[in-house]
């Protein structure tokens, strides 16, 4: 009961970070969210004992990929510009 609990929980901040991602006008939040919702997958893998997607997951999908991301984003603008 407590695991299904669990999934339902990780399921619910999956759909809220995926929403905040496209939502954020700040290109560093929207990273930010995105990377939180990389770790949410990989928490959600280590729950359906995966610990090795888990872990690949967090290292390279929460971890390198939004450090890219920041790193980018300090050589653009930071807000995206409201287009038409």
């Amino acid at each position: 009961m407590i695991e299904l609990v669990a999934h339902f929980l990780i399921l619910a901040g999956l759909i809220v970070s995926a929403v905040l991602t496209f939502y954020y006008r700040d290109l560093l939040a929207a990273a930010l969210a995105s990377g939180l919702f990389s770790f949410l997958i990989s928490l959600e893998f280590y729950l359906l004992q995966a610990p090795d997607v888990a872990i690949s997951q967090a290292a390279i999908g929460a971890g390198l990929t939004t450090a890219i991301f920041i790193i980018a984003i300090r050589g653009t603008r930071r807000f995206e510009e409201a287009g038409e």
